[in-house]
């Protein structure tokens, strides 16, 4: 528990921090003030998000600066192309556009704000997040984690304040909505205030919503005859599952060929799935698929760039989480840490290619031909599945560590899975796993 109270205190941190410098950037431009955060609360999610991704994913870049930029540019970077898409798609439109700068994919994101990105990225991971840490092991135990409940439970009264007034539901929860008020007054204080400092005085004009047209569209999508059409839940979620199987089948024949044993590659212990090939080929569609008619050379550098943070991220997640180490590149040259390697960031580039050029067109319409009466119930009954796979797995996984240090079966999840999920059992399902 202690792990996620720390999470919460740098999400709330760079989330404030994120919104402080929107605030002032904006009086410094004389632009009106956009709340990027989405809520009323002086709070930006997407630096939230971001501070925590970095803070838990690069801390062993430190002081390797070159590697720390790049890595806190491109995960930077990918957030904020997926918030942008995001926002657009559902009710609250665009928020930036960056068309008018060079170097821009889509006003989505532009090649000068990932290297500030990059920048500031690096910066928080090896001074502000160390500092931050510090700062809260200061607070008291109950006195903190006080304070970081209060937070959610603001974050939480605002965010169903926010909904309300964004479907003109007002009047329908009369004290939330003057908690949810009285948060946005101490927001315009906090706004104004700001602005004196910087000599600006922003605008008290936000961008009017029209709510109804934008659920329109998005009840227009959602009536498609077709079942599954373009990068919608079900196709994404039916393409995850496609893939998490056939990587598995692909590794398991690939070991066989390669070092001529039958060696299990799954990721989960119900089944033939590789989790990692799941969600690379569901991310790399949602991702790329407004960009599937781009040169080669896009996709390419696009699938090698993603591919390699991908990576990245998974190895420290699993050790993270499990204690575990899945895959080790330390022998292979140009590798960073042992997690991922230039020559495999390069298969990721091509496999980019391969997927959108050449099987996602036929997969998609194989899909697509699914009676949406079949179609609808069999993704949700996968997902169903794969939940519980995904949901058994994390616990054998973590039992199996905690008892690789010895540690005894305490509560009843613990011995079921000791009597189901013994050391001979895991050591088949993940023979490449070390102890991290």
């Amino acid at each position: 528990m202690r792990v996620i109270y720390k999470i919460l205190w740098l999400f709330f941190a760079y989330g404030f921090f994120g919104w402080v410098m929107e605030t002032v950037t904006a009086a410094v431009r004389r632009r009106h003030f956009e709340n990027r955060g989405l809520l009323d609360g002086p709070l930006c999610a997407i630096y939230g998000f971001a501070g925590v991704l970095l803070s838990l994913a690069l801390p062993e870049l430190r002081g390797n600066w070159l590697f720390l930029f790049l890595g806190s540019a491109i995960w930077s970077t990918v957030l904020e192309w997926i918030a942008g898409h995001i926002l657009e798609r559902s009710w609250y439109g665009r928020w930036w556009d960056y068309s008018a700068i060079r170097w821009n994919l889509d006003g989505y994101i532009c090649l000068p704000y990932s290297a500030l990105w990059g920048v500031l990225g690096s910066m928080a991971v090896q001074w502000g997040t160390p500092f931050l840490l510090n700062l809260y092991g200061f607070l008291p135990g109950t006195a903190g984690k006080v304070v970081l409940w209060v937070l959610v439970g603001l974050t939480a009264i605002d965010a169903a304040g926010s909904l309300i007034a964004l479907y003109g539901r007002q009047g329908l929860m009369p004290r939330l909505e003057r908690v949810d008020g009285a948060i946005t007054r101490l927001t315009l204080g906090l706004r104004d205030w700001l602005s004196r400092l910087t000599r600006r005085r922003l605008e008290r004009v936000f961008g009017t919503l029209d709510v109804a047209q934008a659920l329109e569209r998005k009840r227009t999508r959602s009536q498609t005859a077709v079942f599954a059409q373009g990068a919608c839940f079900y196709k994404i979620f039916l393409l995850f599952f496609i893939g998490a199987f056939l990587g598995d089948v692909t590794e398991t024949l690939f070991c066989r060929a390669t070092a001529g044993v039958w060696m299990s590659r799954s990721s989960v212990v119900w089944g033939p799935f590789s989790l990692v090939w799941g969600i690379a080929l569901g991310a790399a569609t949602a991702l790329l698929y407004k960009y599937k008619d781009r040169s080669d050379r896009f996709l390419f550098l696009a699938g090698t760039f993603l591919g390699g943070a991908y990576e990245y991220l998974c190895s420290v997640f699993t050790e993270l989480c499990f204690g575990t180490v899945f895959w080790d590149y330390s022998q292979i040259p140009f590798n960073l840490g042992g997690r991922i390697n230039l020559l495999y960031c390069f298969f990721w580039g091509i496999a980019a290619v391969v997927w959108m050029k050449g099987l996602y067109p036929p997969f998609s319409r194989w899909i697509e031909r699914i009676p949406a009466r079949v179609g609808k119930p069999l993704t949700w009954a996968l997902a169903l599945f794969m939940a519980a796979n995904v949901t058994v797995s994390a616990m054998a996984l973590t039992r199996y560590d905690r008892r690789c240090r010895g540690v005894e079966a305490e509560s009843g999840w613990e011995r079921m899975m000791d009597e189901h999920y013994g050391d001979e059992v895991m050591e088949r399902i993940y023979p490449n796993a070390t102890r991290a």
